[in-house]
C-alpha cells in the first residue's frame, strides 16, 4: 500500500481500548477502529463494554451488536474493571447471560451455526481467556 497512516508505518500504535459515553457513537468507534487494526496483534483495537450510562441491558446488547457488525466479537475481550468490588460480580455475571442469550438468538434464528464447541470457545473467549491473552496476565 503506497499511503499509509505515520503511526501504522511506525508500528506505535499499542493496544487500545475505546469506551464510549454516548451511545450514538459505539458503531462510529467500531467502524474507526478497524482502520488500525493488526501489527500481529489479534484484536489490537477493541470496542470497550458498554460503560457509564450505556451499562444496561440495551446498551449492552447494541454494543455487541455493533462489535459483531463491524468486528469480530469472537475476539472482544468483554466486561472488564477496574474495581475489585464483590458488588461488581454481579454486573459480570449479568453481562455474561445477555452475551450468551444474544448468541442463543442468533443461532435460534439461523443467523450462526448450531456448533456447540464454537459456541463455547467464543463464550469463553469473550468471558475470560480474550482479556488474559490481552492484558498478558
Amino acid at each position: 500500500m503506497a499511503w499509509r497512516r505515520p503511526i501504522e508505518k511506525e508500528n506505535s500504535l499499542p493496544k487500545t481500548i475505546l469506551y464510549s459515553l454516548n451511545p450514538k457513537d459505539s458503531y462510529v468507534l467500531a467502524t474507526i477502529m478497524g482502520s488500525f487494526q493488526g501489527g500481529g496483534i489479534p484484536g489490537k483495537m477493541q470496542l470497550g463494554a458498554a460503560w457509564w450510562f450505556n451499562d444496561s441491558k440495551d446498551g449492552n446488547l447494541q454494543q455487541m451488536k455493533d462489535l459483531a457488525n463491524l468486528g469480530l466479537l469472537s475476539r472482544f475481550v468483554g466486561m472488564v474493571t477496574d474495581s475489585r468490588s464483590f458488588l461488581s460480580y454481579a454486573r459480570h455475571e449479568y453481562f455474561r447471560r445477555l452475551l450468551c442469550n444474544l448468541i442463543g438468538e442468533w443461532v435460534e434464528n439461523g443467523e450462526y451455526p448450531y456448533d456447540l464447541e464454537t459456541l463455547g470457545r467464543i463464550v469463553q473467549g469473550v468471558c475470560y481467556y480474550n482479556a488474559k491473552e490481552y492484558f498478558g496476565f
